[in-house]
């Protein structure tokens, strides 16, 4: 599964985007990887592959995500934001 991929899953099944994920994790100031994964499964019910997509993403950053998980293209703002989708 992409990365991109575990993204949009986890978007599904929350109704939350990456960018919303983003915007979650940084106003409860979490900012080690294994405290953000634990709250993604426990506040919202994400599995540990699709919290630790998201973690990653919080952590380093979206610039180092799409250079070095996604050939340079992350969407952040959801699956109704692209077209086709």
């Amino acid at each position: 599964m992409s990365f991109q991929t575990y993204l949009d899953n986890a978007e599904k099944q929350t109704g939350i985007t990456p960018r919303g994920f983003l915007d979650l994790v940084a106003g409860r100031n979490l900012t080690k990887h294994g405290e953000i994964v634990a709250w993604l499964k426990t506040e919202h019910g994400l599995g540990h592959g699709h919290a630790t997509a998201i973690a990653r993403l919080a952590t380093k950053g979206p610039e180092f995500v799409a250079e070095h998980h996604t050939g340079g293209v992350l969407h952040l703002d959801g699956l109704a934001a692209r077209t086709g989708q």
